[in-house]
């Protein structure tokens, strides 16, 4: 199965509530910090949420 490599590149304060527990869900808690998730809707969904803080890559 694809995976997703997520990248928190942006701060997360001064953004709305809902957003900073979206990255809090996905496991990113800081800038800088990458998870890797498998490729599903509900992530990807959730990573289309904050698009402007993180950087979405596929990884095989």
């Amino acid at each position: 199965m694809a995976q997703l490599k997520i990248t928190q590149v942006k701060s997360r304060i001064g953004s709305k509530q809902n957003h900073r527990e979206t990255l809090r869900s996905l496991g990113l808690r800081r800038i800088n910090d990458v998870v890797v998730k498998d490729d599903r809707p509900e992530i990807r969904g959730m990573a289309n949420t904050v698009r402007h803080l993180v950087t979405v890559e596929e990884v095989d």
